[in-house]
């Protein structure tokens, strides 16, 4: 249920926001000037947004002339995530973005060192906790990635090409202008490009498109651990919104970051994005066949097999622990919904590891029939089979954050502070 049912009547307006016109903007005039402006995407806790923006130029530029003053980026304030949207409904509402760092590059790709290397673009990295610049949008009950991005870059200051033998900044490139350019080429969105984006037909003849990426370097004669994403509910697929499920949430990207993970390890990473028809049961199965096919046809180590959720993908990852134990060898639900006392019975049963974490503030799941309802019902099926509180309690773990803990105002989306907790995410590869 990540996109949250309850902003189902604010979706009339706020789906249509981002691709409203905005403020009065201009295409790159090309010639000697500006050639394109090209936004670069992150995934970020909260979901995918404009991180940086390249801008090309017809020559190699000079670096030594720019600073963080050269440029001036705004974006719209939309924000699906934001409950009540207040003025976020409101296309004319933008806001600037404050800029980090300014460098050129030899493509439209960040430099890790933030250092200049010669070459035609300029990159501006942007400060990735601004207001602004998020790229999924709310359709109806379901969100999707937004194609026309309002990003916007004036160029505030002369830019110059490099200099030649016996010249001081070089010719100019392109003079100060308060027009504001807007992209005139798709965004590169890193990590999330990177994925492999195909469909699935089970026995049954049904549909299910998904996602997935393997490591750098992928040798068919190692094992891998997998670890398969099940997104909320306005992650699943509604005819036109294939691929969101990698790009609206942390959880698919972040296994292959070590900055989030904490370990080098190479995880496979599998992201279903099931039709949100029939029941919870239903749609497990068609996950399960999936995951059962992918597994046959790359080198996956069937002793780690690991299911990480968000919101709705929780009654999923309950029904498959539930009616195939041993499929996942741990699991990690957030902000979910409740295990039934007959699925908590079985995954107790099957002896698989669960960490469940919830928001304290979850304004549309409640915390306590859910979230601490789950973890309340695995722990007493474990005292019924006998064990002791020292074994249930390594087996079925809990964390619950304040509000404090989410940096924008969703504290349904736990999968937030949870990704953001490095020792999480290595507890489940450790199962």
């Amino acid at each position: 249920m990540s996109k949250r049912t309850s902003l189902a009547a604010a979706a009339v307006l706020i789906g249509a926001v981002l691709i409203a016109p905005g403020p009065a903007t201009a295409e790159p005039p090309g010639g000697g000037g500006v050639q394109n402006v090209i936004p670069i995407t992150q995934v970020l806790a909260f979901g995918q947004k404009v991180t940086a923006v390249a801008v090309e130029y017809s020559s190699e530029v000079n670096p030594r002339t720019l600073d963080r003053d050269t440029y001036t980026v705004s974006d719209s304030l939309y924000n699906f995530r934001f409950n009540p949207v207040d003025d976020i409904t409101d296309p004319t509402k933008r806001a600037n973005r404050t800029v980090t760092a300014v460098y050129t590059n030899d493509a439209p790709a960040l430099n890790a060192t933030k250092q200049s290397d010669p070459g035609t673009f300029v990159i501006i990295e942007l400060d990735p906790r601004d207001p602004g610049g998020n790229t999924v949008m709310a359709t109806g009950n379901y969100v999707t990635v937004n194609p026309d991005l309002q990003t916007q870059v004036v160029q505030n200051e002369d830019v110059y090409a490099q200099p030649g033998k016996g010249q001081g900044r070089g010719p100019r490139l392109a003079a100060a202008s308060d027009e504001a350019y807007r992209p005139t080429k798709p965004a590169v969105n890193l990590l999330v490009d990177d994925f492999v984006y195909k469909r699935f037909t089970t026995t049954t003849g049904t549909m299910i498109p998904y996602a997935y990426h393997l490591p750098d370097g992928y040798d068919a004669a190692k094992k891998y651990p997998v670890v398969v994403i099940l997104p909320g509910q306005g992650m699943g697929f509604n005819g036109s919104n294939e691929g969101v499920q990698v790009a609206a949430d942390i959880p698919a990207t972040a296994w292959l970051q070590p900055k989030w993970t904490g370990t080098d390890e190479d995880v496979i990473v599998l992201a279903p994005q099931n039709q949100r028809v029939g029941t919870a049961a239903a749609q497990a199965d068609v996950m399960v066949e999936l995951l059962n096919a992918f597994a046959r046809e790359f080198s996956v180590d069937q002793d780690r097999i690991y299911a990480s959720t968000v919101s709705y993908g929780s009654t999923l990852a309950w029904a498959a622990l539930a009616t195939h134990p041993g499929l996942f060898d741990g699991a990690l639900i957030t902000g979910g919904f409740a295990a039934s006392a007959a699925q908590a019975t079985a995954i107790a049963a099957s002896g698989t590891p669960v960490w469940i974490t919830h928001g304290t503030g979850d304004h549309l799941l409640n915390v306590v029939t859910t979230g601490q309802t789950s973890y309340n019902r695995i722990w007493n099926a474990y005292m019924a089979l006998g064990k002791t509180p020292a074994q249930a309690n390594a087996l079925v773990k809990y964390t619950e954050y304040a509000d404090s803990a989410f940096y924008e105002p969703d504290r349904h989306l736990a999968a937030a502070p949870t990704y953001e907790d490095k020792t999480i995410l290595q507890w489940l590869l450790s199962q």
